[in-house]
């Protein structure tokens, strides 16, 4: 089976992960967190252990950015990576999606099984 995913993560995702992480972190720790985000290596990681490990609900495949991301797949375009920022067990913290929640779910609802590519921090 072919990959759904690009090699490297769109320039737009890092501002909106950006974006999203100055609603949990001050700012210059956002900043922190993108910048290593920017030099992580890609990876893979299964949809259904991100949502787990998220804590996340599995959007529905009618919602309006995940129905948009299976029409990508079913189109054959590839799907940016998703940025994630590592959880803590220990201190019950749970992984963060900074940026792809949408691209996930879908990804699960294409093939929970199908490898996503990520690029995953610790804060």
């Amino acid at each position: 089976m072919k990959s759904i995913w690009k090699a490297e993560p769109d320039k737009h995702d890092f501002p909106a992960a950006h974006a999203y992480l100055t609603l949990l972190f001050e700012e210059t720790a956002a900043k922190r967190i993108v910048a290593k985000l920017q030099k992580a290596k890609t990876v893979e990681r299964a949809a259904k252990d991100i949502l787990r490990a998220s804590r996340l609900p599995i959007l529905a495949g009618d919602n309006t950015h995940v129905a948009g991301d299976l029409k990508k797949i079913r189109k054959r375009q590839k799907l940016s990576p998703v940025l994630l920022v590592r959880g803590d067990a220990a201190n019950d913290a749970a992984l963060t999606i900074a940026d792809g929640y949408h691209r996930v779910c879908a990804s699960w609802h294409h093939d929970e099984n199908t490898p996503i590519l990520c690029r995953i921090v610790s804060a």
